[in-house]
C-alpha cells in the first residue's frame, strides 16, 4: 500500500518521506537538483501537453522504465485540475533528485481537491485525483495565504 498524505482537515498535509526531492543530493552538472518551473496561464489547456513535454525532457534519464510516463500522467492531472477548477493562473514546479521526483502545482484558490469515485457515466472526468492517490508514492495539499499547492512524490524505482 502506498504511504500517501490524503485530503482532509484544514492543516497542511505532510510528506511520507523524510526527504523531499529538493533535499536530495543528486544534481545536475552544476551541483543543483534538476528543476522545471513553468507559469500556466488562466484556463490555458494548451499548457497541459506542453507541461508533459517539458517534464518528459527533464526526466529523460531518470528512473526505471515507466516511471517518467507515470509522472507525466500525474502532472497532467494536477495541471488540468488547477486550470479547469480554479479559473486562475497556476505555477508548475518539478524537482528531480537521484531517487525521487517532486511535482507541485500552485494555484491561487483555497478550495481543496477531492478524491472521489468517478461516475461511470461521466466519461473521463473525475478520475484525476484517484490516479494521483493510486500511483504516487506520496501526495498532499499545502495551503498558502492565497491558494494552495497540490503535490506528489514519485520514487525512481517501481514500488
Amino acid at each position: 500500500m502506498n504511504s500517501q498524505a490524503r485530503g482532509g482537515g484544514p492543516v497542511a498535509i505532510g510528506a511520507s518521506s523524510a526527504r523531499t526531492a529538493e533535499e536530495e543530493t543528486g544534481s545536475t552538472e552544476r551541483g543543483h537538483p534538476a528543476r522545471l518551473r513553468r507559469r500556466l496561464g488562466r484556463s490555458d489547456l494548451r499548457a497541459v501537453p506542453e507541461a508533459r513535454r517539458e517534464l518528459r525532457e527533464l526526466l529523460r534519464h531518470w528512473g526505471e522504465p515507466g516511471r517518467s510516463e507515470i509522472a507525466e500522467l500525474l502532472t497532467s492531472e494536477l495541471v488540468t485540475n488547477a486550470l479547469v477548477h480554479t479559473d486562475h493562473e497556476a505555477v508548475l514546479t518539478a524537482v528531480v533528485g537521484p531517487s525521487q521526483l517532486r511535482v507541485e502545482v500552485r494555484d491561487f484558490v483555497g478550495r481543496r481537491p477531492r478524491v472521489c469515485a468517478p461516475d461511470t457515466g461521466d466519461g473521463t472526468h473525475g478520475r484525476g485525483m484517484v490516479l494521483v492517490d493510486s500511483l504516487a508514492n506520496a501526495w498532499g495539499v499545502q495551503p498558502h495565504e492565497v491558494g494552495k499547492s497540490v503535490w506528489f512524490e514519485l520514487d525512481a524505482d517501481a514500488a
